[in-house]
């Protein structure tokens, strides 16, 4: 007598994509506070101050992505 066994395998319960949701979602807060505080601090930078670092205005946006997101 032959038997066949069929399993299905769920990639998690329930809570555990929520767990998982909210986990991305604090990752994704923390990098985005990360942005501004880096975009505000040197936004807040005189003209001066910017120029002895060797940055301009337009180069702040990219310096901050690349800071929290690791992208420019």
């Amino acid at each position: 007598m032959a038997y066949a066994n069929t399993t299905n395998i769920r990639s998690g319960s329930f809570f555990d994509r929520l767990f998982q949701t909210r986990t991305n979602l604090a990752e994704r807060w923390t990098k985005y506070q990360l942005y501004r505080k880096t975009r505000n601090e040197l936004s807040n930078l005189s003209n001066r101050d910017l120029d002895d670092l060797g940055i301009s205005r337009s180069m702040i946006h990219a310096i901050a992505m690349e800071a929290a997101y690791d992208r420019h």
